[in-house]
């Protein structure tokens, strides 16, 4: 069930045959060559790679978003606008803010990595054994691994035998028996024995190393940063231009340069997403907080939205999608006896209390068995790795003195009679990928096989049903793990992965998903490199892991997650922890992630909407009556009563997409052009009527102006919060509240004639009332609209 693992390259370590080398096998450095070595290539630790706080701040200032609220805010100080350059700014900062917190993911991982690496080493230095810091040891230093003890760097075994837990870089979920000419890595657990090694790698250069400067460069931008990127460039490309229009034709009116400013001025802040990333934060959040109900708790938000769009989810197999405990699965006894008799002579020859796996897997068999004359123990003989076996003397219910042996097979086979069968039945449980022990007892000269205890890591109970559900969501679900090809085949069969192995080998670098369903005997940067092969090839990716070996790929995957049961180290690399047992939390994650994707879709859609007719109603106003037809003060109270209401989308009541989502900017922009269009004309047509049959000034008209803009606003976002008829679903309390009071704030303003000139009461209502009709035909015209564009 396990297999050694090949040397890495040896670029950097001594050679056997340098003098260093030989003076290491026999006496160890002396210590002026070991701080020779020392100063050569530095301490056996991780680099400081901390990013300081005030840099990490600064950086939230630097994108195209708070570059455009910036040129707003200067704008406002040159024309002495302090209260709207102080709201302006406010927003900034609370954007800048929401952002900080998802930093320093990185940092931890980190942190949890050089917790896991020894903190001294017992190191042969001037020809006797002295404890040091693991951070002097050097290339060629002579080590002691004793057990208990945690490896302090990359070692070749030169005397001596281990059991080596290795599981936290490779993946293998059963501890090797090393002895000289083995090498092993930092952060490997001594389970048994004792031994020395030559230091073969240090700090950086050691695996355990490259592990955590891979965690520490790990990075995908997060798809909502690529949208909310686009959609600004999209935008701005797009009102840029009307912006010169604007400016142009009121140049050829020969406006004063008094009036052009204020007017260029709301037509920058009316082209500003300002609440686009503090939406994106926020609804994340509301998923976030969701999602701790059932059992998931996210570290990083963005790791939320990408759980929609999700296609592939990458599932290591040890202590993942299995229980990483070695259990009995199989009980093969031979002719004259039963399987009760065979664990009972199995559990005398395994040690109790012991840190071995295999033998507790079998004295916890033995326990649910019941054996009334079972013999009696009289000496046990822990296991010997040169022999491969642990063997016990017992008196049986004669008091016959017997030997009980307990081993690999090709070992205890030796000391009985031949048997084909037994042959033929180990080798069939090996190639299902079983660990099979064999259990020969009696006198001493005339042992007999009594049986095979074939052990595996058994899958999951969930793990099938997560399989499934998955792909019934359009996720595909592959195996990454570092244990045997044999041994993930028959866990992955089990639990419904069924497809191609990936043969042994480097991960092809054009490698797709639907290629392969198992990629066994890989290492942490295989599992890294998979990841980003499939990025590479377009897909959003989800990493589901338990161990220091995952954390690079956890943190590279768009979607990280540790399951409960993880290492310190995975949990830190993840974007979500399961915080209770089971696999239940990923499918959760998954519905709630296109829940959240679903509004936060309806309020970027409404958005770009908003932004594109604001600015062309600014040119129609201008067309209509000669003036700017919205004041920088009106155009910020939109921004705030409208864009900062409308964040109640987050919390609306909305369905799960049946399939993972995908952002389609350039659908989603022609979208939000084909509604404008129609709110302009609604826009349009209000203010056509104010001015050609009321006879409303321009002052009346600019309040007019104001509340179409928002009683439309409000008949296009219940028009196009369902991807169906408007009235497929009732609103959540929140955006029922939001809209009330939207509406109340601007008819208010206009009826009392706050920060603007007051208007009758019919017109308001008027105003009101062909909003709520020109909902139901934007309903009707979005349908056709939405199914053209795939807007699901």
């Amino acid at each position: 069930m396990t297999e050694k693992q090949n040397s890495p390259p040896t670029t950097g370590t001594a050679s056997a045959s340098s003098p260093g080398a030989q003076k290491s096998a026999s006496s160890g450095l002396t210590s002026d060559e070991a701080r020779r070595r020392l100063a050569k290539s530095g301490p056996n630790a991780m680099p400081d790679t901390s990013v300081h706080p005030l840099w990490m701040a600064l950086e939230k200032f630097w994108a195209p978003v708070p570059w455009m609220l910036e040129a707003a805010v200067v704008l406002e100080l040159v024309l002495g606008k302090y209260v709207e350059a102080a709201i302006i700014a406010l927003l900034l900062v609370f954007n800048a803010a929401l952002g900080l917190f998802q930093e320093s993911r990185a940092q931890a991982t980190l942190a949890a990595l050089k917790s896991r690496l020894a903190l001294s080493a017992s190191v042969k230095r001037d020809g006797a054994w002295k404890t040091v810091p693991a951070t002097d040891l050097v290339l060629g230093d002579l080590v002691k691994l004793s057990l208990g003890g945690v490896v302090a760097a990359d070692v070749k075994l030169t005397g001596g035998e281990v059991l080596l837990d290795q599981s936290m870089l490779t993946g293998e979920s059963v501890p090797i028996e090393a002895a000289a000419g083995i090498q092993t890595y930092a952060g490997a657990l001594v389970r048994r024995g004792e031994a020395e090694a030559e230091v073969t790698a240090t700090g950086i250069r050691t695996k355990f190393g490259r592990t955590a400067e891979l965690v520490r460069t790990a990075h995908v931008v997060s798809s909502q940063q690529k949208a909310v990127l686009r959609v600004v460039r999209n935008l701005a490309a797009f009102n840029g231009v009307v912006i010169v229009l604007l400016v142009v034709y009121a140049w050829y009116l020969r406006m004063p340069v008094a009036e052009i400013i204020p007017l260029v001025l709301t037509a920058i802040l009316a082209s500003i997403p300002v609440a686009l990333p503090a939406t994106f934060t926020l609804a994340l959040a509301i998923g976030a907080r969701a999602l701790a109900k059932l059992g998931v708790l996210p570290t990083r938000l963005s790791a939320v939205d990408e759980a929609a769009s999700m296609v592939v989810l990458c599932a290591d197999k040890t202590g993942t999608l299995t229980q990483n405990a070695l259990k009995v699965t199989t009980v093969q006894p031979m002719p004259g006896f039963d399987e009760a008799h065979v664990l009972a002579l199995a559990a005398l020859a395994s040690s109790d209390g012991g840190q071995d796996p295999v033998d507790g897997a079998i004295r916890a068999a033995a326990a649910s068995k019941t054996v009334f004359d079972a013999p009696k123990l009289i000496k046990f003989s822990a296991f010997d790795p040169a022999k491969k076996m642990s063997e016990a003397t017992a008196t049986d219910a004669t008091w016959s003195a017997q030997r009980i042996v307990k081993g690999a097979f090709a070992v205890v086979i030796r000391l009985a009679p031949p048997s084909e069968a037994a042959a033929a039945a180990a080798k069939g449980l090996e190639e299902k990928g079983f660990r099979v022990l064999a259990v020969a007892a009696g006198p001493a000269t005339a042992m007999k096989l009594a049986g095979l205890i074939a052990l595996s890591d058994p899958p999951r109970k969930d793990s099938a049903g997560l399989v499934t559900e998955l792909k019934t969501l359009g996720v595909r679900t592959v195996m990454v793990t570092g244990d045997a090809p044999a041994t993930a085949t028959i866990v992955a069969r089990t639990v419904g992965l069924d497809g191609a192995i990936c043969p042994p080998g480097p991960i092809p670098e054009a490698v797709l998903p639907e290629q392969f369903a198992v990629f066994a005997g890989v290492l942490p940067e295989d599992k890294y490199k998979l990841v980003k092969a499939f990025q590479k090839g377009g897909h959003t990716v989800g990493m589901c892991g338990d161990g220091a070996n995952d954390a690079p790929a956890l943190r590279q995957a768009q979607m990280g997650i540790a399951v409960s049961t993880a290492t310190d180290v995975a949990k830190s690399a993840a974007g979500m922890v399961l915080t209770e047992p089971g696999l239940a939390g990923i499918v959760a994650a998954v519905k709630e992630g296109r829940v959240t994707f679903q509004r936060i879709l309806t309020y970027t859609l409404n958005s770009i909407i908003k932004k594109i007719v604001t600015v062309l109603f600014l040119i129609v106003g201008l067309l209509m009556t000669g003036h700017a037809i919205l004041t920088p003060l009106l155009m910020v109270i939109v921004m705030v009563a409208g864009d900062f209401l409308a964040m109640s989308l987050t919390t609306d009541n909305v369905r799960p997409s049946p399939l993972p989502n995908t952002w389609r900017i350039g659908s989603l922009t022609i979208a939000g052009i084909i509604m404008a269009i129609c709110l302009l004309a609604f826009c349009s047509g209000v203010l056509a009527v104010g001015k050609f049959e009321i006879g409303l000034g321009i002052d009346a008209l600019r309040t007019l102006a104001f509340t179409a803009l928002v009683f439309g606003s409000q008949a296009v976002i219940y028009a196009i919060r369902q991807r169906r008829h408007l009235w497929g679903s009732s609103p959540s309390l929140w955006l029922a509240a939001s809209s009330i009071a939207d509406i109340a704030i601007a008819a208010t303003l206009a009826l009392a004639g706050i920060a603007m000139t007051s208007l009758p009461v019919l017109v308001v209502a008027g105003t009101f009332a062909a909003a709520v009709i020109f909902a139901f035909v934007l309903d009707l015209v979005k349908l056709p609209v939405f199914r053209r564009l795939g807007i699901t």
